[in-house]
């Protein structure tokens, strides 16, 4: 009978005049040379993949203080292509996540990975990032705490939209961003829609004289860890109360805007809703869930299927990146998350 050895090999004690010492050895032999090729240097492993493909971020997974599993970048590759080669997709980048890069210097980097457009930048960086040869996919206006919901705010909601209208036809982008505002006490959800209604119809005129759309963004309530994860006590958390309201302002230039991460915490469902809502839709915000980080293997949405969905229903404006880095180099994140998108 033949022995076992502990690392699992089976020894037999005498094979073709080998005696069970040599075997042995010759196994262990064997064992070591093939471990040493399989565990290769990384570094040259690595060298090799960049030359036959697209350079992208290399990725190790770790775990944190916590103990919760995370994905980072082991090395900064640089991005000698860019990310998108597909191009069938027109990506964009939510400034506002990468500070306290200057706007200049992230369209520097989206421009290299491939992205076609920024937003959430300050206007005053509108020129240069146009320079570049980049686009402006959407302005923005009165922010998501100071909305229609209140008359108090429409006097500053309307005129932030007509600015936002404005700096939209003098740099060439299709929207302009609003919001419903937080709700307060004393306001019923039917005053609530009237109220929203009656501001954004003041200005539906505007906008359709200047052809630029207003879009509706959906925000989730359920995220209280953090300002911009999540705003506990927005109105419009709903997409169905959201689509109702588009629906009633009844203009080809108001519409929704989908934003991923927050149909996925409130609803989920998303290609269903996808679907949906297609033809009401005028933008789309990405991040991943939960944690509003990188569309990476830590988090639960799977982009590849969500965009070409996306695809699917003919949509052709902008899919903005709009996730909170947490790699050690943010611009690999955001390359990573185009290269996800670029299906």
């Amino acid at each position: 009978m033949g022995g076992y050895h502990p690392a699992g090999l089976s020894v037999q004690p005498a094979i073709f005049g080998i005696d069970r010492w040599k075997l042995v050895q010759r196994q262990k032999h064997l064992l070591r040379v093939t471990i040493e090729r399989i565990t290769m240097d990384r570094r040259s492993f690595i060298q090799r993949s960049i030359s036959a493909t697209t350079v992208l971020p290399v990725m190790t997974l770790g775990v944190n203080s916590g103990g919760k599993l995370f994905a980072e970048e082991a090395e900064t590759v640089e991005n000698a292509m860019p990310a998108i080669v597909n191009k069938r997709v027109n990506q964009s980048v939510m400034g506002w996540c990468f500070d306290p890069m200057d706007a200049v210097t992230l369209a520097g980097h989206a421009k290299r990975i491939g992205l076609v457009a920024m937003e959430g930048v300050p206007a005053s960086s509108y020129p240069a990032i146009t320079a570049m040869g980049l686009k402006i996919s959407l302005t923005s206006s009165h922010g998501f705490q100071q909305g229609p919901l209140d008359p108090d705010n429409h006097a500053v909601v309307e005129a932030k939209l007509r600015e936002g209208i404005d700096l939209a036809v003098k740099f060439g982008a299709p929207n302009v961003i609003t919001f419903t505002g937080m709700k307060k006490a004393g306001i019923s959800d039917e005053a609530a829609k009237r109220n929203c209604l009656a501001a954004w119809k003041r200005v539906m005129p505007y906008a359709e004289e200047k052809k630029i759309g207003l879009v509706l963004e959906h925000l989730n309530t359920r995220d209280d860890s953090h300002p911009m994860k999540g705003h506990p006590g927005y109105w419009g958390d709903d997409i169905e109360l959201c689509a109702d309201l588009i629906k009633s302002v009844d203009s080809p230039q108001f519409k929704l805007l989908f934003d991923i991460y927050h149909v996925q915490i409130m609803h989920g469902d998303l290609m269903r809703n996808i679907r949906r809502y297609h033809q009401i839709v005028g933008h789309y915000h990405t991040a991943g869930n939960p944690g509003r980080g990188e569309l990476d293997e830590t988090q639960e949405i799977h982009y590849p299927a969500v965009i070409r969905t996306i695809l699917e229903t003919g949509y052709q404006g902008y899919v903005a990146q709009e996730f909170i880095p947490t790699w050690k180099d943010p611009i690999n994140a955001l390359a990573h998350a185009a290269k996800v998108c670029d299906v």
